[in-house]
């Protein structure tokens, strides 16, 4: 990994050279703040004046040199089409193919241009980020604010850019008139659904929308995944993906997530039952559901490492360890033992496998379709949430094959030991296993260099705001060199150098993320326990009340991705959704008797929907503010996720197991309590951290 200021001055266009940011002349005039402020010799107020006014002229020379380059784009494109009128009187095959091409090399150039757009974006995010880091408060808040919508600021003209909307759409529609619509009369305004199947216009579109900083349902997906990218990959990184990219392969991950997912929710309508077979308490089914978590702890890591290495190794022993982990569950019951049901969940723990699907995304889907890839983890995950309960509630028959129990408790551990077997077979005969050996030698020439790097998309936004954007310079700073040590920008080598690793609003993110896990896990493990002891609920309506939970995930996900996040800061989102789920916790609490289904379902309703906007924008958040160091490596920002919440299910089901010896009219007021003041503290956490920062 090379530091921002030698990426900027290895990726720049000479001829364009003296109209990109001057990074390095920035750092250095920051650097001397600080020591003329600890020397007494400048004020602050004077600091910001100077520097403000410093910004201000570099982003004029930017801007200024935008509007000239698209002039002369639009010139170009005018004279274009003259010859294009030209050609529709008198067509001729020669020259309609010479000027496709024409136009095709003014879309080259004009990637070019949005790469200098986004490149000077990103040094000016990068410097208000260590000028905030430097001197400990929020100027990027203050600058971009103020610069943003002035009329003389031009800042707005990054913003908007309307010029370059304006070339895109002259190149398109040239573009698709020279299409070949075999003798067609119609106009293209005649036909709007008519895709243009030009990869110029793809990819020129795919900046345009980068740039203007739109959050849309797909995007907002991805970034649940916590797959962090580099901000300027190498050149030579798409190739390299391309040539490790198999389609079948990144299915079979994300089927190795879907029936994970199930095969962790499957139990949860009929888990207390099964206890109680076994001669247990009801409440044990706590211990029962949280076993699978206590063994990922540890898998997450092994896993994590393991794909280092190998993808299919780790792919093929999770199948057969989530195999023998279903079997010994089903065949508990005939044994009548509760330590077999609770070994077979510890197998099935040790086979989870999500850190080798994130890692095979991460490192063998091209950056062009990654953020897809990305969505669809995720949404394998959330339909895996929804179709585990829902196939329990199907699975309600009573028969025996010799010796063998077939019913509600042990059909789940049939059915998911069955189909892992179809998993593990699929998979030994589909998969396909990258090359571990990646080609750092290749020299493409600088025009494929700039444009390699705009296929592959750069994934943040024009401009950080300390709305949605806090503490994402992932630049480290030094005091003595322009760039870093070698050694400052390795992945982490321990947990604990990973923690290191983490800013106290990272931290705070990471507690938010534990807090909803938690509260989450208390309302689905012991939902059968307390819907059983209140209302007497069969496991077919427990299991269609969890599906309907879970198949709340994507349609909130897709108004939250889509709208509220355009509407609302993020942090106004994070804080409002934390309280949500508090007052989803307080009316949770059986205080009004008799306790009703409505107050119930209502509250559980609220909690979770609160619960899943609060991870959806956290995640989001977290995916940006993570340091590029836990991007890669075993012990990477994923796996510190996943951890997190792992280690709040542990806990969660390990409460509620507890509470069970207090008794089950006692169950649910004494699991929500901590559930309650985790939230609190988490909702005063997060005050706190931006009270400080902004």
């Amino acid at each position: 990994m090379v530091a921002f200021g030698k990426k900027l001055k290895d990726r720049q266009i000479q001829e364009w050279q003296g109209y990109y940011i001057n990074y390095k002349l920035m750092k250095k005039r920051v650097r001397q703040y600080a020591q003329q402020i600890e020397q007494g010799t400048q004020d602050r107020r004077h600091v910001l004046k100077d520097f403000s006014r410093m910004l201000d002229n570099q982003i004029e020379t930017i801007v200024l040199f935008l509007l000239e380059q698209q002039g002369l784009l639009a010139s170009r494109i005018a004279k274009l089409g003259e010859v294009h009128n030209n050609l529709q009187e008198e067509p001729e095959i020669n020259k309609i193919t010479e000027l496709r091409e024409a136009y095709r090399a003014v879309g080259q150039d004009l990637l070019n241009l949005l790469y200098f757009v986004e490149i000077n974006a990103i040094g000016l995010r990068k410097i208000l980020k260590k000028f905030d880091k430097r001197f400990g408060y929020r100027f990027t808040d203050y600058y971009v604010k103020t610069r943003a919508n002035h009329p003389y600021s031009q800042l707005q003209q990054v913003f908007k850019h309307v010029g370059l909307g304006a070339v895109v759409g002259a190149l398109s529609r040239n573009l698709h008139e020279l299409q070949d619509r075999q003798g067609s009369y119609l106009s293209i305004y005649d036909q709007p659904s008519l895709p243009l199947q030009d990869p110029v216009v793809d990819l020129i579109n795919a900046a345009v929308d980068r740039l203007s900083n739109s959050t849309n349902f797909l995007n907002f997906m991805a970034q649940h995944a916590l797959i962090m990218h580099d901000e300027l990959p190498t050149p030579s990184e798409e190739h390299v993906d391309d040539e490790r990219y198999h389609f079948m392969s990144l299915l079979l991950n994300l089927a190795n997530t879907f029936l994970y997912m199930i095969n962790t929710y499957i139990i949860v309508p009929t888990a207390d039952d099964y206890s109680t077979s076994l001669g247990a308490a009801p409440t044990v089914c706590g211990i029962v559901i949280g076993a699978m978590a206590v063994a990922q702890v540890f898998s997450s890591v092994y896993f994590s490492a393991w794909s280092n290495k190998s993808y299919f190794r780790p792919l093929v022993f999770s199948s057969i360890a989530l195999f023998i982990g279903n079997i010994f569950y089903a065949c508990a019951y005939d044994i009548h033992s509760i330590w077999i049901l609770l070994i077979g969940r510890l197998f099935c723990g040790l086979g989870s496998a999500r850190a080798v699907n994130r890692r095979y995304i991460s490192d063998c889907v091209p950056l062009k379709i990654r953020m897809q890839a990305s969505a669809g983890f995720v949404s394998a995950s959330a339909l895996g949430m929804a179709c585990g309960p829902a196939l329990a509630g199907i699975l309600q028959t009573n028969f025996k094959i010799y010796n063998l129990t077939f019913n509600q408790n042990t059909l789940p551990g049939w059915v998911m030991a069955i189909a892992w077997m179809v998993y593990l077979v699929w998979l030994w005969i589909s998969f396909k296993e990258p090359s571990h050996d990646v080609e750092e030698n290749q020299t493409p020439n600088q025009s494929n260099d700039e444009n390699g790097a705009l296929e592959k998309g750069l994934k943040q936004p024009l401009l950080i705001t300390s709305d949605d954007k806090v503490d994402e310079d992932n630049d480290q700073d030094y005091d003595d060199s322009e760039e870093a040590p070698e050694e400052s920008r390795l992945p982490a080598n321990s947990i604990g150098e990973a923690y290191r690793l983490l800013t106290p609003s990272v931290k705070v993110q990471l507690l938010i993320y534990f807090m909803l896990k938690y509260v989450m896990e208390i309302l689905l493990s012991e939902s059968s326990v307390v819907t059983t002891y209140y209302f007497n609920w069969t496991t077919s309506t427990v299991a269609i009340f969890l599906a309907c939970l879970g198949l709340t995930v994507l349609p909130v996900n897709i108004v939250v991705g889509s709208y509220i996040s355009n509407m609302f800061e993020d942090r106004q989102i994070l804080l409002t959704s934390e309280i949500m789920v508090c007052i989803g916790v307080l009316l949770s609490f059986h205080v009004i008797i008799p306790y009703t289904v409505l107050q119930y379902v209502c509250s559980g309703l609220l909690l979770f929907v609160s619960a899943e906007v609060l991870e959806g924008v956290n995640l989001s958040l977290l995916s940006r503010v993570m340091s590029s160091r836990l991007s890669r490596g075993t012990y990477n920002g994923g796996l510190l996720s996943t951890e997190a919440g792992t280690i709040a299910r542990v806990i969660a089901d390990a409460t509620i197991t507890l509470a069970g010896f207090l008794g089950q009219s006692s169950l649910l007021n004494v699991t929500l309590l901590p559930s309650l003041i985790i939230s609190v503290f988490s909702i005063m956490a997060t005050c706190y951290t931006y009270n400080s920062l902004y």
